[in-house]
Formats: C-alpha cells, structure tokens, sequence
C-alpha cells in the first residue's frame, strides 16, 4: 500500500518539483520537435505516459531477478518492448496523427525521461510508487508540452488544437486570433521553442520564489497551549 502522504510527494514531484521538461530538462528533441501544436505535444506525452507506467511497474516487480551489472540492457529492452506495441497502436488506430509524429515514437525507446526514471525509482521502490511516479513524471511532461505546443501554436497561426481532427474526427481546431492574422513565424522554428521554454523555466522559478516568500513571511500557527505557563 501507498501512504497519502507518500501519494502526494510522487505526484508533486511529478507535476511540478520534479518536472522533466522545466526542472530537470530532459528529453529536448521531443519537446522541441512535436510541440508546434498542442495535439502533438499532449499526444507524444500520453504515449510516454503509458510506456512510463508500464516500464516503470515492470521494471520494480522484477527489480531483484535483474543482475546489477546487465540492468540498463535489460530496461532498454523492457522500454523497447512497450514502444513497439504503442507504435503498433499509433499506427493502427490513429494513423494520420502517426505520420505527423514519425520517429519521435520510436525514440521514445532512449528518451532520457523513461530511463532516467526507471533507473532512478523504479529500480529502488515497489511497482504501486513505481506506477505512479511513470503516471504523473508523464503528466509533468504533458501539460509542458500542451502548454508549450499550444503557446507556439497561438502565436503561430493564430489557432489552438490544429490536427485535433487526426485524433475526432469532424473536430476542427479554434480560430482564437482573427482570420486575418498573419502568424509569427518565429514561434513555429526552433529558435521560438528555446525561448517560449525559457520563459516558462522562468515562470515557474517565479512563481516557487513568490511562494517561498510568503511562507517565510507568514507567522507561525500558535499552539494549543500559547500563553500558559
């Protein structure tokens, strides 16, 4: 069993402490490559999600059968494994979406986030921690690539959710900004990715160095038993 507590310091370092993309910077090449749309970023993230997870409970169950020595062969296998049958899948069901991605599923294989985490937790803890942890490590990455794809998208084309129909069909993406609005091109090339990252690594800095002052600045809670003596 898992503690509430225990439940609640893997999801806060998955989300925000820990985040792959903001804190630890892992994984560029697909964050900078599929997030010139929201679609895109949150999809990669979902299949990264599922092979996290699975690679993560996988690799605790049998984390005392695996010889220290030969370890990071046996997770690259493991990873592998999973990858395949989730580009299997893409390929299958959402094909069109599965062009789009390319090679950016396979790599999933050495993407650092995975190894890093399986190496890193699930190699050291049970396989319930060792789910959640690939569970919302993935979510971290999600809403950073959500995020981060639908800010490139906005500013763009003006839009949000381009490609949606790959995924619903007869969905058709937002028109947020005029029709007329003649994009930013900057936004969809690489360099706009580094610095549209930049300035997210610096909001979150932001925002932790303000809560950090306001915990310093509020007055401790007194005791049940402030004043007696």
């Amino acid at each position: 069993m898992i503690s509430r507590e225990e439940f609640r310091t893997i999801a806060q370092n998955g989300v925000w402490k820990q985040n792959t993309s903001l804190v630890q910077i892992l994984g560029l090449c697909p964050l900078l490559a599929v997030t010139t749309n929201a679609v895109n970023g949150i999809m990669l993230s979902l299949a990264t999600i599922i092979v996290m997870a699975l690679a993560n409970v996988a690799v605790a169950s049998l984390r005392n059968l695996i010889p220290h020595e030969i370890r990071i062969p046996v997770f690259i296998l493991i990873v592998a494994a999973l990858v395949t049958v989730v580009d299997l899948l893409f390929n299958a069901k959402l094909h069109e979406l599965y062009l789009v991605l390319g090679i950016f599923i396979p790599l999933i294989v050495t993407n650092c986030i995975v190894l890093a985490r399986v190496e890193a937790f699930a190699a050291k803890n049970p396989p319930l921690q060792s789910t959640f942890d690939g569970v919302f490590m993935g979510i971290g990455m999600l809403w950073t690539l959500g995020l981060l794809g639908g800010l490139r998208e906005l500013l763009g084309s003006g839009t949000l959710l381009g490609g949606i129909e790959m995924v619903f069909p007869g969905l058709e993406p937002l028109q947020v900004l005029p029709a007329n609005y003649p994009g930013f091109l900057l936004a969809l090339l690489p360099p706009g990715a580094f610095i549209l990252l930049g300035c997210m690594i610096a909001w979150k800095n932001w925002v932790e160095e303000r809560a950090a002052l306001r915990a310093q600045q509020t007055p401790p809670a007194p005791t049940a038993n402030a004043g007696c003596h």
